[in-house]
């Protein structure tokens, strides 16, 4: 088995060299590739990828800014995993989970599996961030008829080639909504698998507004009726 974790980056110069070593250091259970995807950053972060110099990374850049769905639709496309997982560059998440992933699909219990968030007052944004969060959980799991716990973690694990056919479009936060929306909708129900969090705040680069949240919701209702993005 080899994962590929797909690693989209947009001015993220402050914590890129932190993730990417976190990430290479986790002792995986299988053969790992990191795939970054510049996806048009313009703090310097495009001179640190250059020195990367790791068998493990795969690099590939974007010219301009075309959001997270844009950046992992491309990282996805290049990967070469038997199973993926998304990792964003910002600190927000430890890369030491992902091992915790791949753990129910390893003794075959699960083929994909979501890394779950605990929202404390210590590791949230802020009162409305979680709230917003829950409901779109909700609103998928009435939609769908299901219960996940955390619709928008970015710890989504699951077979490359099902990750290809689900087709994401949507290139912004949106995508997160897309995968989930378009799993239920094919009748998975990811495995959960509780992580640790720590929001960043607006100052240290929180990019997600309320805006992201009034559209995934209208991403959902869409792939309810209509089976699309």
């Amino acid at each position: 088995m080899k994962l590929s974790i797909l690693v989209p980056v947009y001015n993220e110069v402050a914590t890129f060299n932190r993730v990417l070593k976190r990430i290479l250091d986790v002792d995986y259970p299988c053969e790992v590739e990191v795939v970054v995807v510049d996806d048009g950053s313009v703090d310097g972060t495009g001179e640190l990828l250059d020195q990367v110099d790791d068998p493990r990374v795969v690099i590939h850049r974007h010219t301009v800014n075309r959001g997270k769905g844009a950046a992992i639709r491309t990282a996805g496309s290049v990967a070469t995993g038997d199973y993926m997982t998304i990792c964003d560059a910002d600190l927000e998440y430890d890369p030491d989970d992902i091992a915790k992933l791949l753990v129910p699909v390893i003794n075959g219990d699960a083929e994909v599996v979501y890394g779950t968030r605990t929202f404390s007052s210590h590791t949230s944004y802020s009162y409305w961030y979680v709230l917003g969060n829950r409901g779109v959980t909700t609103f998928a799991n009435v939609l769908f008829n299901c219960y996940i716990s955390d619709l928008e973690t970015c710890f989504k694990l699951m077979p490359l080639a099902l990750y290809r056919e689900l087709d994401i479009r949507s290139a912004g936060f949106g995508m997160e909504a897309e995968v989930t929306g378009k799993l239920l909708r094919r009748g998975y129900r990811p495995y959960e698998v509780p992580i640790s969090y720590r929001a960043r705040s607006r100052a240290e680069g929180k990019k997600l507004t309320w805006r992201d949240g009034v559209e995934a919701l209208w991403i959902l209702l869409r792939i309810r009726l209509f089976g699309r993005g």
